[in-house]
């Protein structure tokens, strides 16, 4: 369904100003946006994968409209923190199969037996925890990977979203890729 920004930016500031039946109109003109941010984050998993591009987009949405303290700007901001939620879903998953892992030979119920994943898990809680790390030194270095990489948003969108010039975002982008890839590969040089 495809959906002006005018309607979803309308939308979401009727939801702002309390109209929860904003979110149930919000709801279909986001979903097939949402969908193609979790495709992305999934297809890189193997077949089988126990949490589905489906669940990830209702998770995320769950979370999302949880969220009663943000104030919406527009779309882009929108699809920005669903990004970034959808990041979390990812990451919780992956943190729980880990535990599962240390956790040995213990008895598991049928439902904790089914969330075991593969071994993408720690790369995406690496990855977690290079970002939270590239944050403390560079927030928008790390908010830029972010919208890149979890919310596929192309570098003018990001440059919307974060109210800085494309180039910008294109110079943090390289500068940001470049300490993410000595960070992961334990190099020593860790300044971005």
């Amino acid at each position: 369904m495809a959906s002006s920004s005018d309607d979803i930016t309308g939308w979401l500031a009727r939801w702002n100003n309390g109209d929860e039946t904003a979110l149930e109109k919000l709801a279909p003109l986001v979903y097939q946006e949402l969908h193609r941010l979790a495709s992305r984050y999934m297809c890189g998993e193997r077949s089988g994968h126990l949490l589905q591009t489906t669940a990830l987009v209702n998770e995320a949405y769950l979370r999302l409209h949880e969220t009663n303290r943000i104030h919406w700007q527009d779309r882009n901001h929108f699809y920005a923190v669903a990004a970034r939620a959808m990041r979390r879903v990812l990451v919780d998953f992956a943190r729980a199969r880990n535990q599962h892992k240390r956790n040995g030979g213990r008895q598991v119920s049928l439902d904790e037996a089914l969330a075991i994943v593969s071994d993408r898990s720690a790369d995406i809680v690496a990855l977690d925890d290079a970002l939270t790390t590239l944050a403390k030194v560079h927030q928008r270095q790390s908010q830029i990977v972010e919208l890149r990489f979890f919310g596929g948003l192309t570098e003018p969108h990001i440059a919307r979203v974060l109210g800085v010039s494309p180039r910008t975002v294109s110079s943090d982008w390289r500068m940001a890729r470049s300490w993410l890839l000595r960070e992961l590969n334990g190099d020593d040089a860790r300044d971005p």
